[in-house]
């Protein structure tokens, strides 16, 4: 009975746990370049798994194998499939074709991002919605004239038809193996590209986050389901035990 209850609470653990990067997911349904977190499940413990096979001359005991004692959460990993592309017609709303990544320059160091919301600071330099710089391609913040911007497929911008930086992009051969998730839309990793791949930008436009809202919410109700189930595992788990104590005790 005290494997039973390992293994109901530790699949309530786990799915509470799913339970909370689900609700993250889908927080962020429409938070633009934003990459939705994918859980796995592993084994929580073992413990060998016998039998007595009432021959006292031999051994006693015959082990039959492992038998498991619940379920935990497994590594975490991050899509980084591309999300569709929605129009605003922002001049400086900036959305990525390809597996590239902008770099921004934040207080913890330089960081990745798909999120491709900039603005004009006080000072001139283009920055995200959180404040941070973005960097050109020689890792320096970028200053905009007064005039209107523009930007070619390859980064290139432009203040009234003249070139004053190329966007500084991130390019990875391994994203789910070099990039590491940090907080919010931005991703820390090697300090230059490791890929040769093709980035477009696209002026005018922002990637959409990559969370299907449809499929997260059901898979949320089928959390909420294993969640419940285990409870009841567990309160059944209880009452036996103590009915077995009860009985104990009576025999004594």
């Amino acid at each position: 009975m005290i494997k039973g209850l390992y293994s109901a609470v530790s699949a309530m653990v786990m799915n509470a746990t799913r339970q909370q990067v689900l609700s993250h997911n889908i927080s962020n349904v429409q938070t633009p370049g934003f990459k939705q977190i994918l859980t796995t499940a592993t084994g929580f413990m073992q413990d060998q798994a016998a039998y007595s096979n009432g021959n006292l001359q031999a051994s006693p005991i015959e082990y039959v194998g492992n038998m498991g004692l619940g379920t935990q959460i497994g590594q975490e990993f991050v899509d980084y499939g591309q999300g569709a592309m929605q129009n605003t017609g922002n001049s400086l709303d900036f959305a990525l074709q390809g597996n590239g990544f902008f770099t921004v320059k934040t207080p913890d160091g330089n960081r990745y991002t798909r999120d491709g919301r900039f603005l004009r600071d006080a000072d001139n330099t283009l920055v995200t919605v959180d404040g941070f710089q973005v960097l050109d391609d020689a890792g320096q913040p970028i200053e905009l004239p007064d005039g209107e911007v523009s930007v070619s497929l390859e980064g290139i911008l432009s203040v009234n038809g003249t070139e004053v930086a190329t966007l500084g992009i991130g390019i990875f051969d391994d994203p789910e193996a070099e990039l590491q998730h940090t907080e919010g839309n931005l991703f820390t990793g090697p300090a230059a590209s490791t890929g040769e791949g093709v980035t477009q930008v696209v002026q005018g436009y922002l990637e959409s986050s990559n969370a299907n809202v449809s499929q997260l919410m059901t898979q949320l109700v089928e959390v909420g389901r294993s969640y419940e189930a285990a409870q009841k595992l567990v309160q059944n788990q209880d009452e036996l035990l103590g009915r077995t104590i009860a009985s104990l005790g009576r025999i004594g």
